[in-house]
Order: structure tokens, then C-alpha cells, then sequence
């Protein structure tokens, strides 16, 4: 299937302001477009990108003073396979694990496991495989937390989001690897496109999304707590411990976001 996505964001600041952009394609996914990915800014300044320690693509830019837009419109191939279910079995000692899973599981800035412990272990702990610990979670999470872009907050955690009951896909996706962590499964926070495809559309603006991956039996598996249920046509932008590592922009000074929008879709062919 092919799925074209992009965006079109702008920014105004009164200062020259340096800002890092997490917007592109995760390199994973490179093979598979159809058309160019490229980031374009209005007005023509510089862009230098570079890969961060955890494999993404990030760009650096200095916004002048006024105003700046960064837009990207693209088509990607995608197999249109649902998210693989984990496989089952006893799960995976800790110090059985690999050195690189290791970080995904220790306490983040928004994952504060530390706090989430007792619950974990508490809910999940009776469960014997990391496949119903994890899908479990994921159910828990669903019906804990009520879906509400009116309930998005930027410094809210994953404490946070399990006392209020009430977040936005990164909210589910935190209290999840939040528990999944504290289960001593490593979990890791991913963004990107996940359009209304393959299911009925949703009466609300296009975002990017929020998921996240489970290491199990030597694999990453993704999951959505948000959603609860497999899904197609998920384009992987950024992946990392949580959403620090992986925010859409940061501005390292004062700058307002004056035009917000995305948009994925199935199409039927290259334009």
C-alpha cells in the first residue's frame, strides 16, 4: 500500500533562535519511499542534519527573526501488515539481556518507575510470560486513562497520567513503558504518522502519534496503548527512552507555534 504523509508547521519568534528538529523519516524506513523526503523551510535558511545516539535523524536550524514554516509532503511504500503479536514463553532473565536494551530499562524524565513499582508488580506480577505482562499493560492503560487533546499537557509523566486518568497518545504510551519497565521488560517510546487507515476516521485534526516497542525473546514488538488493538500503515519517525529524546521540535529560546498540521493518508497511486 502506499501512504502519503507530511506536515506543514510554523513557527514566529522575535529572537534569532536555534531549534532541533526530530521530523524525518527514521532511517528504517528510508527503502521504502516512493518519493523524496525533504525538509523545506520558508524562508530558504540552512539545515544540517545528523544522527542522534539512538539512531534517529535530527536537524539542527537558527530561526531569524518573524516568522519560519517547515513543511514535507511525501509517499511511502508500506506492507500494510498489522503489528506482529510477541511470541510466548518465559521471559527474559535481565541479566540475560543484551547491553544496548539495558537503557529502556531504567527510569526517565517522564518514566518515572521509581514511583510505579509497587503498582507493577502489584497488577502484573501474578502473570508468567512477558507476551501477558506486556499485553495486560497495554489493556490496563487503555481504560485507565481517558483520551483528550483538551487533557495534553507537556510536563506531565507517567505518575502523573496514572493518578489524573486523563492524557494523550504520549500519556498511554509513558504509563505503559512506565509498567513494563517496572515489570523488568524494556520499553522504549516511538513516534510518527499513523493515519485513520484500516479503520473508521476519526472527526479530529491529524497528529502525529505516539506507541511504543517491547524487547522480547531477542525482538522489538510494538504496541499502542491508546488504540489497544493492532494497527496498519504506522511510519516510524523517532525512537528513544521517552518523549524527551524524541520531541518534534525543541527551541532553545522563546517561539510561539502558530500553524500545526499533518497529514496521512492511503493513496492509489504516486502523483
Amino acid at each position: 500500500m502506499l501512504i502519503r504523509c507530511g506536515y506543514d508547521i510554523e513557527f514566529s519568534t522575535e529572537n534569532r533562535t536555534a531549534m532541533m528538529a526530530m521530523l524525518s523519516l527514521h532511517p528504517s524506513r528510508h527503502q521504502d519511499l516512493r518519493t523524496p523526503q525533504r525538509l523545506i523551510a520558508a524562508p530558504d535558511i540552512p539545515l544540517y542534519q545528523f544522527e542522534d545516539g539512538f539512531g534517529n535523524v535530527a536537524t539542527r536550524l537558527t530561526i531569524p527573526p518573524g516568522n519560519v514554516r517547515l513543511s514535507c509532503d511525501f509517499v511511502i511504500e508500506d506492507s500494510g501488515d498489522p503489528d506482529q503479536r510477541s511470541p510466548s514463553g518465559p521471559q527474559m532473565p535481565v541479566e540475560e539481556l543484551p547491553d544496548a536494551v539495558m537503557p529502556f530499562l531504567l527510569g526517565s524524565r517522564y518514566c518515572e518507575t521509581d514511583r510505579l513499582m509497587d503498582v507493577a508488580w502489584a497488577q502484573f506480577g501474578h502473570l508468567a510470560s512477558a507476551r501477558e505482562r506486556v499485553e495486560a499493560i497495554v489493556g490496563f492503560v487503555h481504560h485507565h486513562i481517558e483520551f483528550g487533546y483538551q487533557h495534553a499537557r507537556a510536563d506531565k509523566t507517567a505518575w502523573n497520567g496514572y493518578q489524573e486518568r486523563k492524557g494523550v497518545c504520549r500519556d498511554f504510551a509513558h504509563l505503559a513503558i512506565t509498567l513494563c519497565r517496572c515489570m523488568n521488560i524494556p520499553a522504549r517510546y516511538c513516534t510518527g504518522y499513523l493515519g485513520d487507515i484500516g479503520v473508521p476516521p476519526v472527526d479530529a485534526p491529524m497528529d502525529f502519534s505516539a506507541w511504543f516497542d517491547v524487547y522480547i525473546d531477542g525482538a522489538w514488538y510494538t504496541h499502542d496503548a491508546r488504540h489497544n488493538r493492532p494497527r496498519i500503515g504506522r511510519i516510524l519517525m523517532a525512537r528513544g527512552r521517552d518523549a524527551t529524546d524524541v520531541a518534534l521540535t525543541t527551541a532553545f529560546g522563546p517561539a510561539n507555534l502558530v500553524r500545526f498540521q499533518v497529514h496521512t493518508q492511503e493513496v492509489t497511486a504516486l502523483d
